[in-house]
């Protein structure tokens, strides 16, 4: 059996981790900074697990350069599916709060309950809309689950990136063709889509604040592309992501919401109302005001699970001076080496996505060599097995090949794939 030292792993998700993070954390199952008992022994409202959590928090705002004052870290569970539906629960809440204060203020002090309630059921009715725009199968998933929430009448899809590739994802369709709604309660989108491999490729201009600050409310799943980038942070009110890609283990999922959604700037509507509207109801577990109010630890959380999370992005701080930047310079470099090999033999690979899009963490192709994909496909990842470069086989819904390219991958991975796929294209 080979050594952990002899492989490179590209599976999509979990993904590896760095083996100094894993070896401090194997200590710390068994006795935590010499107390006695392992890290996930201890209760979660102690004073060790609120520092854990507290330095975490502190060390993701410095990694990616955003203010703890305007955003809050909230440790959540659930996954990137759960906040399919927090997101639709949350910001829909609080868009409702938002009218309700207008309507009172609109109506006057001396507007009865009834009359509120009416004009307001008739705002949820006439002008509530969510936005959607799918470039993949995350963003299918999460516009799909708006539309079992809330009912397909709120939902709009802004763009669908199926209709200008054939049926198939692998392109984003150009700005000029979205179909934005009028103050929607929210804009959402997949940054990157780790089953296609199409990843935006920035911010998109259309989206983007003006000079006053004043823009779409702007939510994005950063699940497989978070902490390889610098991202714009002040552009998005609410930023998730499940760690077990860039951050951590499986088990935690992390949101950075912008604090005017949470109180005293915003308080998300009484069950009664929501109920008296229409709208869902959410459970308390995805009520990121009840989350952040107990700073996550509203029920037991996984402490482990930060603390692996807090580790690497320590190992993060310690490695790149720069911060972010140096990731990304990293990651470039290693998608650009990878990439090239799949380009220099075009007879051979297909890699999936348009150009325009290439993901740089999840790198998508066929090989096409000897006309018979599937066949070659296994031979293909056989003999990288062989050297021990493992995980690439594509998701079950598309198949292929993927390379996770995520930051635990070392540059020395990223060659060594490169090598594999020019010497498997020249082999007879």
């Amino acid at each position: 059996m080979p050594s952990r030292a002899e492989i490179t792993y590209f599976g999509a998700g979990p993904a590896a981790l760095p083996t100094d993070v894993l070896e401090a954390a194997s200590k710390a199952l068994l006795d935590f900074n010499g107390t006695g008992l392992g890290i996930a022994e201890h209760s979660h409202r102690s004073e060790l697990a609120t520092n854990i959590i507290n330095e975490a928090k502190a060390d993701l705002a410095n990694y990616l350069e955003f203010s703890p004052e305007n955003y809050e870290v909230i440790f959540m569970q659930a996954g990137g599916t759960g906040e399919f539906a927090a997101s639709v629960y949350n910001l829909v809440g609080a868009w409702v709060s938002r009218q309700q204060a207008a309507i009172k203020n609109e109506l006057g002090d001396s507007a009865d309950e009834e009359a509120v309630l009416a004009a307001l059921r008739k705002k949820v009715e006439t002008e509530l809309k969510v936005d959607y725009i799918v470039t993949g199968g995350w963003s299918l998933k999460a516009y799909q689950e708006a539309q079992r929430l809330l009912g397909p009448e709120y939902v709009n899809l802004v763009a669908d990136a199926r209709t200008i590739n054939d049926g198939k994802f692998g392109k984003i369709p150009d700005e000029s063709t979205w179909k934005l709604s009028k103050d929607a309660a929210y804009v959402y989108f997949c940054d990157n889509e780790t089953v296609d491999g199409v990843e935006f490729p920035a911010f998109p201009s259309i989206l983007t604040p003006d000079a006053n600050g004043n823009g779409p409310i702007v939510v994005a799943d950063m699940s497989s592309n978070i902490l390889s980038r610098r991202i714009p942070v002040n552009n998005y009110s609410l930023i998730f992501f499940g760690a077990q890609k860039n951050l951590g283990s499986t088990g935690v999922t992390v949101a950075i919401l912008k604090k005017s959604f949470l109180p005293p700037h915003t308080v998300q509507p009484s069950a009664p109302l929501l109920r008296k509207l229409g709208l869902p109801i959410p459970p308390i577990i995805l009520q990121y005001e009840i989350i952040a109010k107990n700073n996550s630890l509203y029920n037991t959380l996984s402490i482990f699970d930060v603390y692996i999370a807090g580790q690497v992005l320590k190992k993060l701080l310690k490695t790149y001076p720069d911060k972010v930047d140096g990731q990304q310079a990293v990651a470039e470099k290693k998608a650009s080496l990878i990439y090239g090999a799949l380009e220099a033999h075009p007879d051979v690979y297909r890699i999936v996505p348009d150009k325009s899009v290439r993901s740089k963490m999840n790198i998508c192709f066929r090989v096409t060599k000897n006309g018979n994909t599937d066949e070659t496909e296994k031979t293909f990842l056989k003999a990288a097995t062989v050297l021990g470069l493992t995980g690439l086989k594509g998701h079950r819904s598309v198949g292929g090949i993927r390379a996770s390219n995520y930051n635990s991958i070392p540059l020395e991975g990223a060659e060594k794939l490169a090598k594999f796929i020019d010497d498997f294209a020249k082999a007879p």
